[in-house]
């Protein structure tokens, strides 16, 4: 009879990995608050594994406390969904808050990704808030 590693018996499946990607908090161009202007205002949120995660109950929140919260949602693996701050139809790729001011500062500002239980998942920094005490991924854009 062979011994199993005592951590074998206890494994504990992977908890799914979702980031936040890449941000674009600065519209191209003039900030005229038109629904194309504030649809170039997005944030990616990506699945790296291989399975689909339900985001239903989840939550992207600015510094200033503006949430979107994902109804109904499932992100498939290895995919990335892109929430767009204006107006517009949602679909696999593409979420819209349906908002018609901008959501996040081009000077500074921290966007929270949050589990449906309100636990901490990503978040990504920019501007004087980028060095604060919390993990911050790269702001690329």
């Amino acid at each position: 009879m062979a011994a199993l590693p005592a951590s074998a018996d206890h494994a504990r499946p992977q908890r799914p990995k979702v980031e936040i990607s890449a941000v674009q908090y600065d519209s191209p161009g003039r900030d005229d608050r038109s629904n194309r202007s504030l649809n170039r205002e997005w944030v990616d949120v990506t699945n790296t594994t291989r399975h689909t995660v339900n985001l239903d109950g989840w939550t992207l929140k600015d510094a200033s406390g503006h949430t979107f919260t994902f109804d109904d949602y499932r992100l498939a693996g290895r995919a990335t969904v892109r929430i767009h701050t204006g107006e517009g139809r949602d679909t696999r790729t593409d979420l819209y808050q349906d908002r018609r001011n901008y959501v996040w500062n081009n000077d500074r500002d921290t966007a929270t990704l949050r589990n449906d239980h309100g636990r901490f998942i990503d978040d990504e920094s920019w501007g004087r808030d980028r060095d604060r005490g919390h993990r911050h991924g790269d702001a690329r854009h």
